[in-house]
């Protein structure tokens, strides 16, 4: 399996398919696989570069340096050791907000920036959603925490209709090993994020995606978001914030169609 030290820590990451590289940058959980089906997607006609964050998946576990930035430091040097840049970023969630460092810290590194189901930074309603989790997880425990987070990260309407592929998501999530230090140490780098006043200085071609029953980051910070990044596209899809999962051919011909503007 493929590794990259970056400040130290050993950084995991997977290639699929052929062509221009997409860089998928997962959410909260870290793990690259977690992007389910937009792997084989993306991979019919990209090269796939799927990494898991530190303190995750087969990376290095450790709760050091866990904030944005120093993840955006991690995927800058995954994007060098693949030797493919620049590439093309899809970040969902605190994968959004990695790709929003890399697009203002570095650049050169990128092709195009799409950022899904994100904010720019954290207000009253997404620090009690947080604080909340954390007293989730440390109260009830990881069982009782994913079943409640089911609640919001999917579109109700999904919940309604595909109750076995939500309660799926819940079996699986449960059974991963919960490290505190690392888990919280990853609730507050989210909620710590600010990446607002730099926005502006964005230069990367950016599609800004949200699903209008995103109940965990609501569409109005990805209208933030789009305000304030010169240029951006916006769209508002179908679902909620895990749409990826939800509506997978919906959000990979939104990406794949914006991408395909931004090829050279």
């Amino acid at each position: 399996m493929p590794y990259v030290t970056s400040d130290g820590v050993s950084i995991h990451y997977e290639l699929k398919g052929q062509g221009s590289p997409v860089l998928l940058l997962a959410g909260l959980a870290g793990v690259g696989a977690s992007w389910g089906p937009q792997i084989n997607l993306f991979a019919q006609h990209h090269q796939v570069i799927v990494p898991d964050h530190r303190g995750t998946g087969a990376s290095e576990h450790t709760a050091h340096d866990m904030t944005i930035a120093q993840h955006a430091r991690d995927m800058a040097r995954v994007i060098e050791a693949v030797g493919r840049g620049p590439v093309h970023v899809v970040g969902s969630s605190t994968g959004g907000a990695i790709a929003q460092l890399l697009a203002i810290h570095h650049r050169e590194l990128l092709r195009s920036a799409t950022i899904v189901s994100s904010i720019a930074r954290a207000d009253a309603f997404y620090r009690r959603q947080f604080d909340m989790r954390r007293r989730m997880l440390t109260d009830s425990g990881l069982r009782a925490s994913t079943e409640a987070n089911a609640l919001f990260l999917f579109d109700p309407k999904f919940i309604r209709e595909y109750p076995e592929q939500v309660q799926a998501w819940v079996n699986t999530s449960s059974a991963r090993t919960f490290e505190p230090e690392i888990g919280f140490a990853r609730i507050d780098m989210i909620v710590e994020h600010d990446a607002f006043d730099d926005l502006p200085s964005i230069a990367t071609p950016t599609l800004v995606l949200v699903g209008e029953r995103d109940f965990c980051a609501p569409p109005y910070f990805s209208s933030e978001l789009a305000e304030r990044i010169p240029g951006a596209e916006f769209a508002i899809l179908d679902g909620g914030h895990f749409i990826f999962l939800e509506k997978p051919e919906l959000l990979h011909d939104t990406v794949e169609g914006f991408i395909a503007k931004h090829e050279r």
